[in-house]
């Protein structure tokens, strides 16, 4: 049996356009910032030691996509993003929904939901929230 594989997804789009406006918009406006999972989980520049250090020893397969990237491989998928999802025979199950994730004040709070919510999925349904 494969490990279980939780799919994280930013509410930001790919592309270096993107990337340069979340870039300015946490600096000048971090309050109105549209992505807490990238908030959280990166600094200005670079992805958070602590956040990969947590990533790494988490026993699961972890993969990362911008919101595009999701809604193009999941098109039929409309759940509020940022989200953190389960596979499930392929199809993504939250397991981390955008309002409690967005609730989350810091990276600890974040890896306790994760923790709590997705890492011991067995990708049975009574674990989604």
């Amino acid at each position: 049996m494969s490990k279980p594989q939780l799919v994280f997804v930013y509410n930001a789009d790919s592309g270096l356009f993107n990337v340069l406006s979340d870039f300015g918009h946490k600096i000048l406006s971090p309050h109105t910032y549209e992505c807490q999972l990238c908030a959280l989980t990166y600094g200005y520049f670079t992805e958070r030691k602590q956040w990969r250090a947590f990533i790494e020893d988490l026993d699961l397969d972890c993969s990362f996509l911008h919101r595009d990237e999701f809604r193009r491989r999941y098109p039929d998928n409309r759940d509020p993003l940022p989200a953190i999802f389960s596979l499930y025979n392929e199809q993504p199950l939250v397991c981390l929904d955008a309002d409690r994730l967005n609730g989350c004040k810091d990276l600890g709070e974040l890896q306790g939901l994760i923790r709590q919510c997705c890492a011991d999925t067995g990708f049975e349904r009574r674990n989604v929230l």
